[in-house]
C-alpha cells in the first residue's frame, strides 16, 4: 500500500525558514536604534521598556497608530522599498509630537502574501531610519504571511508608537485665545496622504509615468511621490522646551481645515492667509492636471505645511528666530479669532 506524504506549512504558502532568516537579519538593524530604557526588544514574545531611566516625575504615556495608505502602491510600482518605513514611523510619531511628547519606542506590523526577505529587510531598514530620526527605539514588531491575500511583491504596513511627557505639561486647549498666532512649518511634499487622488490624477488621468522626469519638479515623478514624510521630533523637542506651545496640529488626511480645528477649543476659529506660504509644485501639478477644485485640494492634502503651531503673539518672532537658527523655514500663516470652532483659508 502506497504511503501519502503529509502536507507542510511551506506547501500552504508560509515559510518558517524565511521568517527565521528575516528575524536574524533585522535583529542588528533594530538594535542600532536602541535608546536608554530598552530592556528587551526584537526576538522575544514581547518587548520591555523601563520608564524610570528617563527621569520623569509624573510620566504620562502618549500613543498613536497609523499606516502608509496607497503610497505603498508607488513603492510596489517602482520597486523602491527602503524609504516607505520612514513614512510609517513619521505618521505615528508626528501625531504624538503634537502633545510635546518624546517618542520612546516603535513597533511595526508587516503582512504579505509570500515573504520576500530582501524586500522586507529594505522596509525595516526604512523603519529603523525613521526611528533614528525620531529618537526612539524599534523595539519589536510582527511579520505575517497571508497566502492568497496579496499580489506578488505587495504588502501592508501598520505602525505603533509610544511616547511620554510630564503630566503638568499636557497642553490645555483652553489657553488658546483670540490674537494667538499660527506658525506653519513646511512639509516635504505629499507626505503620506491623498495618494488615491494623486495617483488617479497623475497616473490615470494625466497618463504620466513614474519613471518620467518632470521639469517642474526637477526629478522623476516616482522620486517625488516617494519623498519620505518629514519627522518633526527634533524641532518640537526644542520648541516645547523653550516656549509655551499652545497647540500643535499634524496636517495629515483632511488637510489644514480638517486637522487644525482638532487642537482648538470651542469658540475659537483659525483664519489663514493662503498667500502666506509657498505651495510646493507637486500640489499645483495635481490641481492643474486633474482640474481639482481648491476646496477639494484643501480637504485632501497638506498643501505644503506638515505642522502648524499656535503660539502667543509675543512669542511668535522668537519661535520663528529659533526655527531659523535650526535651519528650518517657517511662516506666520494666520491668527486665532473668536467664532465657531474651525478653520478658514482666505485667498
Amino acid at each position: 500500500m502506497a504511503t501519502t506524504k503529509g502536507l507542510t506549512y511551506a506547501q500552504a504558502g508560509v515559510s518558517i525558514e524565511a521568517g527565521d532568516q528575516l528575524v536574524r537579519r533585522i535583529g542588528p538593524i533594530a538594535k542600532a536604534t536602541q535608546v536608554p530604557g530598552v530592556l528587551a526588544g526584537v526576538g522575544g514574545f514581547s518587548a520591555l521598556f523601563d520608564l524610570k531611566s528617563r527621569g520623569y516625575r509624573a510620566p504620562v504615556l502618549v500613543s498613536s497608530t497609523d499606516g502608509v495608505g496607497t503610497k505603498l502602491k508607488i513603492a510596489f510600482q517602482t520597486g523602491i522599498h527602503d524609504t516607505i518605513g520612514i513614512d510609517l514611523v513619521a505618521m505615528g510619531v508626528n501625531d504624538i509630537l503634537t502633545q510635546g511628547a518624546a517618542p520612546l519606542f516603535f513597533l511595526d506590523y508587516f503582512v504579505c502574501g509570500k515573504l520576500d526577505v530582501k524586500i522586507t529587510e529594505a522596509v525595516v531598514r526604512g523603519i529603523a531610519a525613521g526611528c533614528r530620526q525620531a529618537g526612539c527605539a524599534l523595539i519589536g514588531g510582527e511579520t505575517a504571511e497571508h497566502p492568497g491575500d496579496f499580489p506578488k511583491g505587495e504588502y501592508d504596513l501598520a505602525g505603533f508608537v509610544v511616547g511620554v511627557l510630564e503630566k503638568k505639561k499636557i497642553i490645555d486647549p483652553a489657553a488658546i485665545v483670540p490674537g494667538d498666532v499660527l506658525i506653519g512649518i513646511p512639509s516635504s511634499g505629499l507626505h503620506s496622504n491623498g495618494y488615491s487622488l494623486a495617483r488617479k490624477v497623475l497616473l490615470e488621468h494625466g497618463g504620466l509615468k513614474l519613471s518620467r522626469r518632470i521639469p517642474e519638479l526637477g526629478r522623476k515623478l516616482g522620486e517625488e511621490l516617494l519623498e519620505p514624510t518629514r519627522i518633526y521630533a527634533q524641532l518640537t523637542k526644542k520648541l516645547f522646551s523653550e516656549f509655551r506651545i499652545k497647540g500643535a496640529a499634524h496636517i495629515t488626511g483632511g488637510g489644514i481645515t480638517g486637522n487644525l480645528p482638532r487642537v482648538l477649543p470651542t469658540g475659537r476659529h483659525a483664519v489663514i492667509e493662503r498667500q502666506s506660504w509657498p505651495v510646493p509644485v507637486i500640489f499645483n501639478l495635481i490641481q492643474k492636471i486633474g482640474a481639482v477644485a481648491q476646496p477639494e485640494m484643501d480637504a485632501t492634502f497638506n498643501m505644503g505645511l506638515g505642522l502648524i503651531l499656535v503660539v502667543a503673539k509675543k512669542d511668535a518672532d522668537r519661535v520663528g528666530a529659533t526655527l531659523k537658527r535650526m535651519g528650518e523655514d517657517s511662516f506666520v500663516i494666520g491668527e486665532i479669532r473668536r467664532g465657531s470652532k474651525g478653520a478658514t483659508i482666505r485667498s
